[in-house]
């Protein structure tokens, strides 16, 4: 596991900050598109958690943690200054857990999770979709084929769909994969795309992104 990050300084995260709302401003004028569309996600699995404060003084306002137990921790510290959103693989059981905790959980993917949301959602609830748009056998997500059934049979509100493509150490290696999901949601009318990492959110914005799950590029 990798060791936590600590000793954050609110400048140097704002200053982080900065340079990626930038970035994402480029993109997004390359594409003909709104840089107010995309939502930065910070994603804070490895961040101690009494560094918080220090990412709500650099006016980081949106966090997305990996690990149920960690976000119940996590959303009790800075009450109020942040959102938070579940981005890391769903299981079932954590669903009850999660679910009170967050405006949106990025990873539904399976029949169980879907069977505890009818359990414990609100009309109220949305979610956005994992797909599994490479295929891989290691990663979870429903395939692009299932995916109307699984829509389908959601019962609660989603308003998206997520995908990670295969780490790749070119950016461009990822746009066939964003530009596939871009289209599924397409066909779905659904308006949020849940895609791009610190590596390549610049061709995910380009490619539709509207959530780009940023971490270590903010902590350096």
């Amino acid at each position: 596991m990798a060791d936590l990050i600590t000793g954050l300084r609110a400048e140097r995260v704002a200053a982080s900050l900065a340079e990626v709302r930038a970035e994402i401003a480029a993109a997004a004028g390359r594409a003909g598109r709104d840089p107010e569309e995309v939502e930065i996600l910070a994603a804070v699995k490895y961040v101690a958690l009494e560094e918080l404060p220090v990412l709500a003084e650099a006016g980081v306002a949106l966090l997305g943690e990996n690990r149920a137990q960690d976000l119940e921790a996590k959303a009790s510290t800075c009450p109020g200054r942040f959102t938070w959103d579940f981005i890391g693989h769903l299981q079932s059981r954590k669903v009850a857990q999660v679910l009170p905790l967050v405006r949106y959980i990025h990873s539904v993917a399976s029949d169980s999770a879907l069977q505890q949301l009818g359990r414990h959602g609100t009309p109220e609830t949305e979610i956005l979709v994992e797909v599994n748009v490479a295929g891989e056998e290691s990663k979870s997500g429903v395939a692009p084929a299932d995916l109307p059934g699984f829509l389908a049979r959601c019962p609660v509100t989603v308003v998206g769909l997520m995908t990670m493509p295969p780490f790749a150490a070119d950016p461009e290696a990822s746009r066939p994969h964003f530009a596939a999901l871009r289209e599924l949601a397409g066909e779905h009318d659904l308006r949020h795309l849940s895609m791009g990492t610190t590596q390549d959110f610049g061709v995910a914005v380009e490619e539709g992104a509207t959530i780009v799950r940023v971490g270590s590029r903010l902590y350096r």
